[in-house]
This record gives structure tokens, C-alpha cells and sequence, in this order.
């Protein structure tokens, strides 16, 4: 049985890049001491659905009269394989089927690095 995780809203779910640092003298500086960082790195490896917005047609019509009710999202700006850089203190840690992952809320996002730069939305 195969399992997936589904992120609610404006999460973003993240792999932390869990790469060894090093100083500027060679030394290799323990797991611990990176732990105490405040901003950590990793690779987004997917992403919720955004902000739920109401449909604005809904409004013309009574409640009792609107049978469905779609749900839209305003699209986040990260999307999955981004490389991106978040405040470790919003970011709620988790494993998943053994491996360590961060769920990562939108605003907490301080920059994205994308590899392909024609992928990103054009600007409306």
C-alpha cells in the first residue's frame, strides 16, 4: 500500500539538504551546531495548493440557490524542485517512511532558487 502526503492551504513540504558544513579553516562542524541554525536550506519536494479564495460568482446568487461550492486557490510561488532557504522556527519537523522532512509554511519562505528560469508564470 502506497502512502502520499497531501498538504493543506499554503504548506510546502521540504527535504532539508542535509550536506556537511565546513568552516573556512577545513573544519567539519557537527550536526548539533548546524541544529542551532535559524535558517536552513532544502529542496521543495511538493507543494499544497495555495490560498483558498471564494469564488466571487457565488456571491450574486442567494446561499440557498448555490448548490456547489468550488473552492479556489491562489497559487504559491514555490514549486516542487525549487531549491529554497526558510526560518527553521515556523517549519514543524517530521519523518516520513524514514526520512526527515520539514513542513514549511509559505510566509516562511525567504527565497527560492529555480534551475529553469523560463518555467517561472509570467507577471499579470
Amino acid at each position: 500500500m502506497s502512502k502520499d502526503i497531501i498538504l493543506i492551504g499554503d504548506k510546502i513540504l521540504v527535504e532539508p539538504d542535509m550536506g556537511e558544513a565546513m568552516t573556512e579553516a577545513g573544519l567539519y562542524l557537527p550536526q548539533t551546531v548546524k541544529d542551532k541554525e535559524k535558517v536552513f536550506t532544502g529542496k521543495v519536494v511538493k507543494v499544497g495548493p495555495g490560498y483558498p479564495v471564494l469564488d466571487p460568482s457565488s456571491l450574486e446568487k442567494e446561499p440557498w440557490e448555490n448548490k456547489t461550492k468550488k473552492l479556489k486557490y491562489f497559487p504559491l510561488q514555490a514549486q516542487e524542485r525549487d531549491f529554497c532557504m526558510f526560518i527553521k522556527e515556523q517549519a514543524v519537523e517530521i519523518e516520513f517512511e524514514n526520512k526527515k522532512f520539514f513542513v514549511v509554511p509559505h510566509s516562511a519562505i525567504l527565497l527560492l532558487v529555480r534551475s529553469n528560469i523560463s518555467e517561472i508564470p509570467p507577471k499579470i
